[in-house]
């Protein structure tokens, strides 16, 4: 059975990045000591969701930010890469899954964007979810949880607090009874 998980960072106010979809404002924990659990996570998963827009953030960083696994990029834009380990999907989320699922991938890191969060949001999609809050208040940008009438009961498995006042918390959604 593959298992989804959404692992991602947000402002306290519950923005995953600016309005012009900038995200320099997450380098305020940039640190050699601390890692937030990051590399464990990264093992533990076999292929990466991402939409479109995340993807062209990732170009733009020194090096590709999701070596040595599978990324599939959500979009309807006509992309192209040289990349053996890139993958591009413009089936709806629900085929596009069993898709993935169907190739042996059974951990992903759903990484955003918030479109494509939502969109797995609404067919409930989405098993874990693990969000660090930055104590930061942008007032404005690019939703964690766009408006919807989904509704989703969560339950805590764990959270951690760290020296940045970075919170993280780890949440398992709950069958619907």
């Amino acid at each position: 059975m593959t298992k989804v998980t959404l692992y991602i960072a947000a402002s306290l106010d519950g923005y995953i990045a600016r309005s012009d979809g900038k995200i320099q404002w997450l380098s305020i924990l940039d640190t050699e000591d601390e890692d937030y659990g990051y590399t464990a996570f990264y093992e533990s998963i076999d292929a990466i969701i991402l939409g479109s827009k995340t993807y062209e953030v990732g170009l733009g960083f020194d090096r590709w930010p999701y070596p040595e696994k599978k990324s599939f990029v959500f979009t309807q834009r006509n992309f192209q890469s040289d990349r053996e380990d890139v993958v591009f999907v413009s089936d709806p989320v629900k085929q596009a899954l069993a898709n993935i699922e169907a190739q042996g991938f059974k951990n992903i890191w759903l990484v955003g964007g918030g479109k494509l969060i939502n969109s797995f949001l609404q067919h409930s999609l989405i098993d874990e979810y693990i969000i660090s809050t930055i104590p930061i208040i942008l007032g404005g940008g690019i939703h964690l949880f766009p408006p919807s009438n989904h509704e989703e009961k969560l339950e805590l498995i764990n959270s951690q607090q760290y020296p940045s006042g970075l919170l993280q918390a780890h949440y398992r959604r709950q069958e619907n009874i």
